[in-house]
């Protein structure tokens, strides 16, 4: 079974909560964090710096088209990020804890 780390930026808080809030509810992941960050990025050509919370979302590789589709709909950003870095290593007990986390028995 593959395991991703899904990132994905928010414009705020009370957003970033409701995303995570329905990715767990729906166990589509099984652990996600929020962190407050400050961004620099090219947008409709110019550089601009703006506050953010950035999601760190740990789920299952087969997951990641229902995780997309939650994070588009509830996203308030013309072009949400959402990408995904797969990883192949990691605490048995924590890979185990994903995997039970986000099985389709537990819907």
């Amino acid at each position: 079974m593959a395991h991703i780390i899904v990132f994905s930026t928010c414009a705020h808080a009370g957003e970033a909560e409701k995303i995570a809030e329905d990715l767990l509810t729906n166990r589509v992941a099984a652990c996600v964090n929020i962190v407050p960050v400050t961004s620099f990025y090219w947008w409709k050509g110019k550089i601009e710096k703006g506050s953010e919370c950035l999601l760190i979302i740990k789920t299952r590789a087969q997951l990641f088209g229902k995780l997309q589709r939650r994070i588009s709909a509830l996203n308030s950003y013309e072009v949400p990020e959402i990408v995904s870095v797969k990883f192949d290593k990691g605490s048995q007990p924590y890979i185990k804890w994903i995997n039970e986390e986000t099985l389709s028995k537990r819907r």
